[in-house]
């Protein structure tokens, strides 16, 4: 699928490109309305079926997370590894120090969502839409530090921080990191 996002994503570059950089010139210096070329059509084409072919990998890349992320999610109970953000733990010792554990993401909302939110910070309000879209990061880049500390025996996590960045428009990259440590029974 990350093959075919990348072919639509070049035949969009190229489209554009071409009809950018030699069909507007091209219909500059011919003004009197003459047929559109075959490269012309084709870089219009490619323009636009590579836009379509991006959009509609990413929409089957959603559908399939989404199913994959469908099932419960994991209360306290399940979770083999405890998060903490101190570095103690009241009639626990620490035996261990297996060392920094992280789990990082970035998400983005799509355009529709975004624009609603653009109206509400006009109008005023909670940005639900941004809400959402952090809960889950949050969500995702804790489950990627907790899988990273089971994999290295922990049995908790000390000193949890999570750091948030905006990265472009309305992605967000966050990190969530912490010490994985073994404890005392």
């Amino acid at each position: 699928m990350k093959l075919v996002r990348q072919i639509g994503s070049l035949a969009f570059v190229l489209g554009l490109f071409v009809a950018v950089f030699a069909g507007v010139p091209w219909h500059v210096i011919v003004a009197d309305d003459p047929p559109v070329p075959w490269w012309l059509r084709i870089a219009v084409f490619c323009l636009l079926g590579g836009i379509l072919v991006v959009l509609l990998t990413l929409a089957l890349e959603q559908r399939k997370s989404k199913r994959a992320a469908e099932g419960p999610p994991p209360t306290e109970s399940d979770r083999k590894v405890l998060l903490l953000n101190s570095a103690e733990l009241p009639h626990r010792q620490i035996t261990e120090i297996l060392g920094l554990v992280q789990g990082h993401t970035v998400f983005a909302i799509w355009l529709g969502k975004d624009l609603s939110a653009i109206v509400r910070l006009i109008l005023g309000g909670e940005l639900t839409e941004y809400t959402e879209m952090m809960g889950r990061a949050r969500a995702t880049a804790t489950d990627r530090m907790t899988a990273q500390a089971a994999q290295l025996g922990a049995d908790a996590i000390i000193n949890v921080r999570y750091m948030t960045t905006s990265v472009v428009g309305s992605a967000a990259e966050l990190l969530v990191y912490g010490t994985a440590v073994k404890l005392s029974e």
